[in-house]
């Protein structure tokens, strides 16, 4: 929930910038409905599934964020939708060598006052982590709403979402970067829109 809570501010940031938001309109993305179906598997198996065989649980988790590379590969010129991926790739891998779950820190978890008790959990205090600095280590700020615990994969993440974006949307942060890549033959909202691979 703090993830997707910062993807919305960093949108809110889009007009501070001078960019405009309709530009988003314009993108046409392949395999929207991956993306929707791997939060559903996600919701699911953190939810009503959570009865389910581990093995299963697990399998549907790696799946998941299969899906949803997939869907990044096929929109990859998009600006910033490669580090968005990254960020996911940096997750899932650590995911898979720990038996399906993001391990995390029980001292940011405390910090955080997050308490997890599930069944299965897309995040939890692991005995032995394999790769643990990449897990959910970091407790986000007292006076951010959604308080919780998160990744080096999710600020990755977030930071492909604010180059996305502001790119897409012309804000004046990425002014620069359009000139220089670009060479201003069209603006980057229309060729971003242009992307459908």
């Amino acid at each position: 929930m703090f993830v997707a809570f910062i993807a919305v501010v960093l949108l809110l940031t889009v007009p501070l910038a001078g960019g405009k938001l309709s530009a988003l309109a314009r993108i046409r993305l392949r395999g929207k409905w991956l993306v929707m179906a791997a939060l559903g598997v996600q919701i699911l198996i953190t939810g009503a599934l959570q009865s389910w065989p581990h093995g299963v649980l697990v399998a549907l988790h790696l799946a998941s964020y299969g899906l949803i590379g997939i869907a990044i590969w096929w929109n990859r010129r998009l600006p910033g939708l490669l580090i968005i991926g990254l960020g996911g790739l940096m997750n899932g891998v650590v995911i898979a060598l720990n038996d399906g779950t993001l391990p995390a820190s029980a001292r940011a978890l405390a910090a955080a006052g997050t308490d997890l008790q599930k069944d299965f959990n897309n995040s939890a205090v692991l005995a032995h982590p394999v790769l643990a600095p990449l897990g959910d280590v970091v407790a986000t700020p007292a006076w951010l709403p959604f308080r919780n615990v998160i990744s080096i994969g999710d600020v990755i993440a977030l930071v492909g979402v604010a180059v996305l974006v502001h790119t897409v949307c012309e804000s004046k942060l990425t002014a620069p970067l359009r000139r220089r890549f670009s060479g201003r033959a069209q603006p980057p909202a229309e060729s971003a829109a242009a992307a459908t691979l």
